[in-house]
């Protein structure tokens, strides 16, 4: 299956309570060779109006963020643990994600076979490394099942609180400079 049938299947996808309230799946965007993909939480108000990942206030915020770390945002493949919004914007529970990552985010993961999956903010890297603190934690690379990941600020935080501005885009260098090494 490659990435458009795969893209096919989960817009009809009714494994979990998320389909309900969706108005348009959120499957992903970007290069389909990219050798960075970001993984954020969940698609918000705009995206579930477009089916297009982080184009609200928080990928105004990414897009200028990769710009500034010298990348184009259309050579990164960008995506969520999950493809559907959650009501209300809250966090996605565990049978939600679980659900998502087992049928497409684990397939688009191998079909894209980036250098590195940046994820963006706890929920993304509690759900695909099993790590917290995104504080603590940000900046860094983990190695898993022969994969890489780096942990970095999810964009909505920089809205929320300005200080985390120049960590994410310190962040967003450090992953760059990893797939160049």
């Amino acid at each position: 299956m490659n990435l458009e049938e795969l893209c096919e299947v989960a817009s009809t996808c009714v494994k979990c309570p998320l389909h309900e309230s969706r108005t348009k799946v959120v499957f992903g965007e970007g290069s389909k060779n990219a050798k960075i993909m970001l993984v954020g939480e969940a698609p918000g108000k705009k995206e579930d109006e477009t089916g297009r990942p982080f184009i609200g206030m928080a990928g105004r915020i990414l897009s200028e963020i990769i710009e500034e770390a010298g990348m184009d945002r259309s050579d990164i493949y960008i995506t969520s643990i999950v493809k559907c919004r959650p009501e209300n914007n809250r966090k996605p529970k565990k049978l939600e994600y679980a659900t998502c990552i087992d049928l497409y985010l684990s397939k688009q993961i191998e079909l894209i076979d980036p250098d590195i999956v940046g994820l963006l903010g706890n929920s993304a890297a509690y759900a695909l490394i099993g790590k917290k603190n995104i504080k603590q934690i940000h900046g860094n690379t983990y190695e898993l099942n022969g994969r890489k990941y780096m942990a970095l600020f999810h964009p909505a935080a920089a809205l929320y609180s300005r200080v985390l501005l120049p960590q994410l885009k310190e962040d967003m260098v450090i992953l760059k400079k990893a797939v160049e090494k």
